[in-house]
């Protein structure tokens, strides 16, 4: 999207997905800087994994000793890549933000002189509306840490006027950077493609069924050494005595809980999804993984602790090592783009199946806005991206595009395909195209065509 965004294509408009244009603002950043962008990507996500589990070690402390509270932000580091968050995903850059937010709500707790409230809040909530320019899904969180700054200034009998005119505030820096982006679109006429872009879309695709359960039970498996940490946290029944203790865990609690339901809300379950629940779920199970290191009491808590060091270590190392033999290497990588370019000759290049970090290397023009593959060949988007893919896929193919990519898996192993654009498809190749090659990226391979 950053690429195309470069070369003219307006998001949403040209080229078309549906996530928040601050996500694709910022990888045009990191398109913008010299060298290879795939590698200023992954230094920026090294950087914002470490600055994230460097709040979730000084969130921790407010809850466990320092040996606790280092190991949690350790966790958060290994955990992100063991979800598939690892560099580039969108957490990676939305979550130190809203953990920082938590941290200054947390602040608001904590100090006892309610005259710095409105600061603190109105800094956490315009962290909130950066973090809704990468993910919306981070309202759930900005909601509820909303509430919690509300909740302050009702606990410290701040008037009914001057508790509205701080929600209308910390609301207005939460909604600000959505707002500017609408007007930008709004000022150009397409408001309504903003509009649906960003939030109407996502209501119209389809539930996945089955494979979305057993997404779920596969990340509450991955999940469940959280789970049992904050279950036989050693010291909260210590906390209950300790006022400062107990509004920090019950502000962080908070925090959690809206994280889960954030995740559990959206019904799809991919495993980067599980991406925000990692610093809070970190910071709750640092107590533990104090134990884990000092043999501490009870028996339970000394082995959830280590459990959740094992499988976060070992999780990261295997679901990396998996993602280069699903994916590909580099080497194929290369090897592919040299391929489509020297069959690219000035014309198109159209991949109904596929990687769309191909479409990059190639730089040949996309013959379509829909250049996201899921979005053409699956059954749950065919209502949700504003167009009839069967009649957007006859007319991707009466032009002709030079290349076309098709996955060689059989039906029953690909994605919940969608029947009618795939039928579409094998008849215009086999009336007019020719394959060529295969070509191999990890665990799949793709059959090239020309046109005849």
């Amino acid at each position: 999207m950053a690429d195309r965004w470069a070369h003219g294509a307006v998001p949403f408009i040209d080229i078309w997905d549906r996530k928040p244009l601050g996500l694709f603002a910022l990888y045009r950043l990191f398109h913008a800087l010299p060298g290879d962008p795939v590698i200023a990507y992954q230094l920026a996500g090294i950087a914002s994994t470490a600055a994230a589990a460097l709040v979730v070690r000084r969130l921790a402390l407010e809850l466990a000793p320092p040996r606790g509270a280092w190991l949690a932000g350790m966790v958060y580091v290994c955990a992100m890549p063991a979800f598939n968050c690892a560099l580039g995903q969108s957490p990676v850059f939305y979550n130190p933000l809203v953990a920082l937010a938590a941290l200054l709500v947390l602040r608001s707790w904590q100090q006892e002189d309610t005259a710095a409230l409105l600061r603190l809040g109105g800094v956490a909530m315009t962290l909130i509306g950066l973090a809704l320019q990468i993910k919306y899904a981070a309202v759930f969180e900005g909601v509820a840490l909303g509430v919690l700054l509300l909740a302050r200034g009702w606990h410290a009998r701040w008037p009914l006027p001057r508790l509205a005119g701080a929600a209308l505030l910390w609301c207005g820096l939460a909604l600000a950077p959505t707002l500017a982006a609408f007007a930008a679109y709004a000022l150009q006429g397409q408001a309504h493609a903003f509009v649906f872009a960003n939030f109407t879309s996502v209501l119209e695709r389809l539930p996945d069924g089955a494979p979305s359960w057993r997404r779920l039970l596969k990340l509450s498996a991955g999940l469940s050494p959280f789970a049992l940490a904050i279950a036989f946290d050693p010291l909260r029944r210590a906390a209950r005595g300790d006022l400062i203790r107990s509004r920090a865990r019950r502000v962080l609690g908070c925090w959690a809980g809206a994280a889960v339901l954030g995740f559990l809300a959206f019904g799809t379950w991919y495993d980067h999804y599980a991406g925000p629940l990692l610093a809070p779920l970190a910071v709750l199970a640092a107590p533990s993984l104090a134990a884990a290191v000092r043999g501490g009491k009870p028996w339970q808590a000394r082995w959830s602790g280590r459990f959740l060091l094992l499988a976060s270590a070992i999780g990261g190392l295997v679901v990396m090592a998996g993602a280069v033999e699903n994916h590909g290497t580099a080497d194929q990588y290369h090897r592919a783009i040299a391929l489509l370019r020297a069959n690219v000759h000035g014309g198109c290049y159209f991949q109904f199946d596929g990687a769309p970090a191909l479409y990059r290397g190639v730089d040949a023009c996309i013959p379509t806005r829909f250049a996201f593959p899921n979005h053409l060949n699956t059954w749950t988007e065919a209502p949700a991206v504003g167009a009839d893919p069967a009649t957007e896929v006859a007319r991707i193919m009466a032009a002709r595009p030079d290349v076309v990519q098709v996955s060689e898996a059989s039906e029953e192993d690909l994605y919940l395909p969608n029947r009618q654009t795939r039928t579409i498809m094998n008849q215009a190749l086999a009336r007019d195209y020719v394959r060529f090659a295969e070509m191999t990226l990890g665990n799949e391979r793709y059959g090239l065509y020309r046109p005849r």
